[in-house]
């Protein structure tokens, strides 16, 4: 397939784009920010001006919508939470909308949404039917999911894959806490008892090639392994693998007076969400446990 992709150079485009080109055989093309024409492999956009090369994105087959600010970088302040919000509703309402009025449309678009969509749920059993939380990240999630209709009025099948903690020594949250774990100094956020929900980049990627190329699948989808756990289960299982102790406690209000309302939302709050469309369709998960994740992607650590 041709298929274009925003955020190619994010977290998880880097990692996407070339198993797309590599192992999939596909001809992927960039969606990107950068100045120049469109062309050799790019097509050019700038979603805070509302413009984009719609004549280039003609006959593709699919899209791939990763792009937005980045939720866990730093404190929210109010600007903060503005751009986290205005960037995947700007983003995701312009690719939508330029896709709806091409004469040749993909066949799908799948857009990335994050299970920040359920908000702090305790111990409760998430899948794709379960109503939404409250909260920032809950109100974020469902006007980014919103932000995809145009696509679907235009007949394209359009996936929203809720994305739970990607788990990669490249970056996001596995990659922050390597350093204070091998100088044995990690252990669980607050109590330790609320759900991570978390995922390997290689089933994120799997899960996002599967979405392209599975035809009844559509909707939300929650791309996360199929066994969550409890964050003091995560950080236990994390120092054996780096066989680092685990023994030292990050206070909640600690949490809260570095990164405010940040650390509520998505260090403190428990989401045990399950991926039930990924597991009905028989999605063939690469890493289901996080012991085996773990060792995978931290080899070195054997």
């Amino acid at each position: 397939m041709r298929i274009a992709v925003t955020g190619s150079t994010g977290f998880v485009g880097s990692a996407l784009v070339p198993f797309l080109e590599a192992h999939g055989g596909h001809d992927v093309v960039r969606i990107v920010r950068t100045t120049g024409r469109s062309g050799t492999g790019q097509v050019l956009w700038d979603p805070s001006a509302g413009t984009i090369d719609a004549a280039a994105l003609e006959g593709m087959d699919a899209v791939v919508h990763l792009a937005g600010e980045n939720i866990a970088a730093g404190r929210w302040t109010t600007q903060k939470k503005a751009r986290i919000l205005e960037s995947r509703i700007k983003g995701t309402q312009l690719l939508s909308r330029t896709l709806e009025r091409l004469t040749n449309c993909p066949r799908v678009l799948v857009s990335a949404s994050a299970i920040g969509y359920y908000g702090h749920r305790g111990e409760e059993a998430l899948n794709e039917e379960s109503p939404s939380g409250t909260g920032f990240l809950p109100e974020v999630c469902q006007a980014w999911e919103s932000a995809t209709e145009p696509a679907s009025r235009a007949g394209i099948r359009v996936v929203q894959t809720r994305l739970g903690v990607v788990l990669s020594p490249a970056g996001g949250a596995l990659a922050l806490m390597l350093t204070p774990f091998r100088l044995g100094l990690g252990g669980p956020l607050g109590s330790g008892r609320q759900y991570m929900s978390w995922v390997a980049i290689d089933d994120v990627v799997g899960a996002i090639h599967y979405a392209l190329t599975t035809e009844h699948l559509r909707g939300p989808v929650n791309v996360v392994a199929p066994n969550p756990v409890m964050n003091r289960e995560f950080t236990s299982t994390l120092a054996r693998v780096l066989r680092r102790p685990a023994v030292f406690p990050v206070p909640p209000v600690m949490l809260r007076l570095m990164l405010g309302q940040l650390a509520d939302e998505a260090l403190l709050a428990s989401a045990r969400v399950l991926p039930s469309k990924l597991r009905l369709t028989g999605y063939p998960f690469r890493y289901p446990d996080l012991e085996g994740a773990l060792r995978h992607l931290l080899p070195t650590s054997r």
